[in-house]
């Protein structure tokens, strides 16, 4: 017997009218604290991924080239690492039971109306670079609102089963994700969608200047479009260019730069 529980990747906005949140990016980090901050957050991200690559390296499991160890009762793996920044979580690699990140803290950035304190938050060095994102976009005359950051393992298994109940099981694996193996839960990933709010989570973002605008300079700052053109059959994900995902400003350049995913980053090493 198996229990069905289940999860968001993508959150569809379906009342999205008004914006009383749409205050503009006001947090100027002074540069001091930035500059100490960005050698820490560089330092990590450096330590993360060659953890990360050597942990590939050195196993001849095939499996296990995702940084992943045990198996559970439905054959997905629960992943071993999952404090590491560029860690691997998709249809195939979930997160361990009960797993929350101990580094939550909130963005300071606006988001579209109505969305709860929790997924405002994302790890404290993604929301620091997503700070930063916000910031560059609104320099270059992009407007941007976030969506949703960071969803416990609960939310994620509310959200999913409406997606369930909306489009039937199948239908909703194609866009979302089982507890577990949902970026959002990693408080790595987060929404995002054009100043007006409109097409928050929808087909219609891809193609704004906004999405080509991230498209363009979202890895400067850390973060990869996690789901791109092209790579449904890959990724197990429909094109999503809303989803961004930190994985580091280093690695990000790489992936973004060889027109590749994270699941085909880590088949590389």
């Amino acid at each position: 017997m198996m229990t069905l529980l289940i999860s968001g990747c993508s959150e569809k906005i379906l009342n999205a009218k008004g914006y009383p949140g749409q205050s503009e990016v006001t947090s100027e980090v002074k540069a001091d604290t930035h500059n100490k901050d960005a050698k820490h957050s560089n330092d990590q991200m450096q330590n993360n991924v060659e953890q990360a690559k050597q942990s590939v390296a050195n196993t001849s499991d095939e499996n296990m080239k995702r940084h992943t160890t045990d198996k559970n009762q439905d054959g997905i793996q629960v992943v071993f690492n999952p404090e590491s920044i560029p860690v691997l979580v998709n249809k195939q690699n979930k997160l361990p039971e009960n797993y929350k990140p101990a580094d939550l803290v909130y963005t300071d950035i606006p988001f579209v109306s109505d969305v709860t304190n929790e997924k405002r938050k994302m790890r404290r060095v993604a929301a620091a670079a997503v700070n930063q994102l916000f910031a560059g976009a609104k320099a270059d005359g992009i407007s941007l609102l976030a969506v949703s950051a960071y969803r416990s393992h609960e939310t994620q298994t509310t959200l999913f089963n409406s997606y369930v109940n909306r489009d039937g099981y199948e239908k909703a694996r194609t866009y979302s994700a089982l507890p577990g193996t949902s970026e959002h839960e990693t408080g790595l990933a987060i929404d995002v969608t054009s100043g007006n709010g409109k097409c928050a989570a929808e087909n219609c973002f891809g193609g704004t200047p906004e999405a080509i605008w991230l498209e363009q300079h979202a890895a400067e700052y850390g973060f990869i479009i996690r789901y791109p053109q092209g790579k449904e059959s890959i990724t197990g994900y429909q094109y999503e260019p809303w989803h961004l995902r930190y994985v580091g400003k280093e690695l990000a350049l790489e992936i973004t730069s060889k027109g590749i995913t994270l699941e085909e980053y880590y088949n590389e090493v």
